[in-house]
């Protein structure tokens, strides 16, 4: 029997609400016109309060990759070295990114599915005395794992010419984050996350000290030219054609986050990824991550069961999409989202397709609604 609703439980793209497919579906606006000026200096404004930076936040029409090689190509020149922590499919685009646009990584290998240590770091910044910046994730995708951003920002006041670059693609909006308290210099997400808005946006934060780097770093992009997006989104405009569609749905969802209350947006996806991971561990299974994220829950596949197929019975036969490993961790572990547009009957959903995938693949040491019953008691004591 072939499923007849498709739900999505991905970690990007991730479910977009009815008022922001509302607004998504508007008449387009000409993006040059005063109403669309007026919505895009809306969503600026709504992003800093998001961020919490009194910085500038530029809004790019792309995909969050997009931010990270603006990045790298304006505030990098060619031969300057960066401190790259690679501990995931994520850090290692950092690094491919360097190694493209003739930036030195050096990198700090991390076992995916750990943090980095910040004495590694330390010890990286001072072996390398000419290090310009530190790329890292907020939380590493691919492996559901938080790193201590905060810790390397405090530990980076005492290398006042090192910037802080940091991917919180699958962190903005999934916690509250403080970006200048923090230290981070340049914050980077995507529209099709926790921001709950489709793919084709990538958001990117620059502090006083990031604009200044701006200017001492010689222009090597044409689209991705961050100083010329600087002067033109500060009057409301942007260098080039706008993803104008997209920038109303995501001042949409901007106005929902608002509402919600940004701290109750992180207690809530906190609520769901204890909840989530009680359940899994209710079917005996364990966690990738030794510091797990509150966006997505990286699981490891019961031995003798490919996770690939847990995921293609999930899709195929009940209609609800969940994701894979990827690279080496292809086949070896699930990932199960709760960011965004997500409450516990989501989860709870979620849960019960990975019983039933997991039944037919052979496991079977649990019983029906074990994981679902941990998860809801879990939720409920929070």
């Amino acid at each position: 029997m072939k499923p007849i609703k498709q739900r999505l439980l991905t970690p990007g793209p991730t479910v977009v609400p009815e008022r922001v497919l509302e607004a998504l579906g508007k008449s387009t606006l000409y993006h040059r016109s005063p109403k669309f000026k007026e919505i895009f200096l809306e969503a600026r404004k709504r992003l800093k309060k998001l961020f919490r930076t009194e910085g500038e936040v530029l809004i790019l029409t792309s995909s969050g990759t997009g931010a990270m090689e603006a990045a790298v190509t304006n505030l990098f020149n060619p031969g300057d070295s960066a401190v790259v922590v690679v501990g995931g499919k994520f850090g290692e685009r950092w690094k491919e990114l360097c190694e493209t646009f003739g930036v030195k990584p050096i990198v700090i290998e991390v076992e995916w599915g750990k943090s980095v240590r910040l004495e590694d770091i330390e010890e990286a910044l001072k072996a390398n005395s000419d290090v310009k910046g530190v790329l890292v994730q907020i939380c590493e995708t691919s492996t559901g794992t938080i790193h201590d951003v905060k810790g390397i920002g405090d530990l980076l006041k005492n290398y006042p010419d090192v910037l802080l670059i940091a991917d919180g693609i699958t962190a903005y909006g999934v916690y509250d984050i403080p970006t200048d308290e923090w230290g981070i210099d340049v914050g980077i997400t995507g529209s099709q996350k926790a921001l709950m808005t489709p793919p084709g946006l990538a958001i990117i934060s620059l502090n006083e000290k990031a604009q200044k780097r701006l200017l001492e770093v010689e222009t090597r992009s044409y689209y991705f030219d961050l100083k010329k997006e600087l002067k033109k989104q500060q009057s409301g405009q942007t260098a080039y054609t706008a993803g104008v569609n997209l920038v109303v749905a995501l001042n949409e969802a901007l106005k929902m986050i608002e509402e919600e209350g940004l701290e109750n947006v992180a207690k809530r996806h906190e609520r769901l990824a204890q909840a989530t991971r009680a359940g899994v561990r209710a079917l005996g299974l364990e966690l990738l991550s030794e510091n797990p994220a509150n966006g997505v829950t990286a699981v490891l596949s019961p031995k003798g069961i490919n996770g690939q197929d847990i995921v293609k019975i999930a899709r195929e036969k009940y209609g609800i999409t969940i994701a894979g490993g990827q690279e080496h961790l292809k086949g070896k572990i699930f990932r199960l989202s709760h960011m965004g547009y997500v409450d516990i009957f989501d989860i709870l959903t979620g849960l019960e397709v990975v019983e039933f995938a997991l039944y037919e693949l052979g496991y079977r040491n649990f019983k029906f609604g074990d994981s679902v019953s941990a998860a809801m008691e879990t939720y409920q004591n929070l």
